[in-house]
């Protein structure tokens, strides 16, 4: 099965890089270090230390793995290639919620940078899969598990 596209910006293609870096010059030292005190302890049959730094270390290796598989497969999001016409990746959209009448600005992202909290949405997400190639002045249905929502999209930039 082909891998998918990872979608970033340059600031979260730094952020997983740095990330990527960490963990493999400082914290695979720390783990095997932990494995090495714990294999001092002797049997490791019975050894909870042991079985718990193997765990971490699983886990390590497992996030390495995933950070050099999103790498591979990144696609920098050009902000110079971001329009304003249309929602895209990269779009910073302002819509209101036509119940509620409320304003909300979402970025549109790929998931390996969504954090809704701060406005940053994924494309893959309900809302902004939704949203993608519609212009200022559309209004958008989205199908939420809670039922459905509709939105007018106000503006984009970005």
């Amino acid at each position: 099965m082909p891998e998918k596209d990872v979608f970033l910006t340059e600031e979260g293609l730094k952020r997983l890089e740095d990330e990527l870096d960490e963990l493999k010059s400082v914290r695979r030292k720390e783990v095997a270090e932990k494995i090495k005190q714990a294999l001092s302890f002797g049997d490791i049959s019975e050894n909870s230390e042991y079985d718990q730094a193997k765990n971490e270390q699983a886990q390590l290796e497992e996030r390495i793995a995933k950070l050099e598989t999103m790498l591979r497969n990144a696609r920098i999001i050009d902000e110079d290639d971001i329009t304003t016409d249309v929602v895209g990746i990269g779009s910073k959209v302002l819509v209101k919620d036509l119940e509620y009448d409320e304003d909300m600005e979402f970025i549109i992202v790929g998931s390996a940078e969504a954090d809704p909290y701060n406005g940053k949405i994924s494309n893959e997400s309900p809302v902004g899969s939704a949203l993608l190639g519609y212009k200022s002045g559309d209004t958008v249905e989205v199908s939420v598990p809670d039922g459905k929502i509709e939105y007018k999209i106000m503006n984009i930039t970005r």
